[in-house]
């Protein structure tokens, strides 16, 4: 069993060392602080991102696909859409569910934003989006309910006038009470709520032109009510139905089955390029392929950083050593083993890297931090990154300690004795 007693000289003097030259031991820190840094920066984004992209593809399922109407944005572009494509409608929604076999749940989506509301909102509240779906739409994206229930084929089928709220939507119009069984009047229609769905995690992004909907700040009413009971003051711009949302079964494949759905929209479509397919489970393993070309890139940087940092390490014990030959000589002199004399100088450069480790994992979280503030960039520092970041710094002191060590140990000790 090692005992550790019998490195507190060394430990002694390797911290008094560096305490003697306090700025010969910094400078020689910097590498080691700056790609120590790096390497906790650079984890930290790629927790981060990776976190923020699981959020975006729980939202939108990583078993779904979802098509996406691109709406005009004038009356001059409609007319041009119009002329060639009909835009997203039911009848698309037939088609790819009589044709495509690998669909399991599908529903079509009609969404726009109120121009009224009651209760009124509080002043710089977001209003709700109204979105009309099929009673399947919660089985699709895997919705909980916290309070009542989703509604169901039945209210969809007589337009009932009920919602389910998020759990934004329910707090901003209704307060911190239960909700069921009390109205929200939306436009003209009072709708009766029903539910009021779990918080969900939001997505401030859009990826591929996709608007991600915040699930917290919505009012979800059966597909027909939206239909039959609502006109968007906007409607002649926009498309029969602005959204299809499909699960794919799990034992095929998501994006084969896209490029399915894809020809079908571009046959009824002729090439109109007024909709969008998105495919959570491609977005995800694109976003896994930048991520590794991030990883290389950063890993890079902060291994120039730390070779830098393990070579001024090296440098700076091949000097320690020259300074103190005559220590060397007397230590031998009086009984020290070439083993003491390379645990002794090993010890040293450990513990520049170790300090100079240190001192970089907290540049690091400044760093991450940093990032996160002025960026905009998500970032998570890990327990694991700040374990990895300490062991490769204690990687970097023995590895680069050694040649100096062995050299010091190799020292003649009457030639030791004799050096001035």
């Amino acid at each position: 069993m090692v005992d550790i007693r019998s490195y507190v000289p060394e430990l002694y003097m390797g911290l008094s060392s560096l305490m003697v030259h306090k700025l010969r031991s910094l400078l020689t820190m910097l590498g080691m602080i700056f790609g120590v840094g790096a390497v906790v920066a650079m984890l930290s984004i790629t927790a981060g991102a990776q976190k923020e992209m699981m959020s975006f593809i729980d939202l939108l399922g990583v078993n779904n696909i979802i098509v996406e109407a691109k709406e005009a944005v004038d009356r001059n572009e409609l007319q041009q859409r119009r002329a060639i494509s009909p835009g997203l409608t039911f009848r698309d929604y037939r088609a790819i569910v009589e044709n495509v076999q690998a669909v399991e749940a599908s529903s079509p989506r009609k969404r726009f934003k109120p121009a009224r509301l009651l209760p009124k909102l509080g002043q710089g509240q977001e209003p709700p989006v109204l979105v009309g779906v099929l009673p399947i739409w919660q089985e699709i994206n895997s919705l909980r309910i916290t309070e009542g229930r989703f509604f169901t084929e039945e209210e969809n089928i007589t337009s009932a006038p009920v919602c389910v709220l998020g759990e934004s939507a329910k707090i901003n119009l209704l307060g911190f009470e239960p909700a069921v069984g009390k109205y929200v009047k939306v436009n003209d229609v009072w709708l009766q709520v029903i539910g009021v769905m779990a918080h969900a995690a939001t997505a401030d992004t859009e990826v591929e032109g996709v608007e991600v909907l915040n699930r917290n700040n919505m009012i979800v009413a059966p597909l027909n009510t939206v239909m039959r009971r609502f006109e968007d003051i906007n409607s002649y711009l926009k498309d029969e139905i602005d959204g299809i949302y499909l699960k794919i079964r799990s034992n095929e494949d998501p994006i084969e089955t896209a490029t399915v759905v894809n020809a079908i929209l571009a046959a009824t479509h002729k090439d109109a390029g007024d909709f969008t397919t998105v495919v959570p489970a491609g977005l995800l393993e694109q976003r896994r392929q930048t991520q590794l070309i991030f990883q290389i890139v950063m890993l890079c940087i902060a291994g120039i950083s730390l070779l830098v940092g393990g070579i001024g390490i090296m440098n700076i014990m091949l000097a320690t050593v020259l300074e103190r030959t005559r220590e060397i000589g007397i230590r031998r002199a009086v009984g020290a083993r070439q083993a003491d004399i390379v645990r002794q100088f090993l010890t040293e450069a450990v513990m520049i890297s170790i300090v100079g480790g240190l001192i970089g994992i907290g540049f690091g979280f400044s760093l991450s931090w940093l990032i996160g503030a002025y960026a905009g960039w998500s970032t998570v520092v890990t327990w694991g990154s700040v374990g990895v970041a300490f062991l490769v710094s204690v990687g970097i002191g023995v590895f680069f300690g050694l040649y100096p060590a062995f050299q010091a140990a190799k020292l003649d000790p009457i030639e030791a004795l004799r050096y001035e």
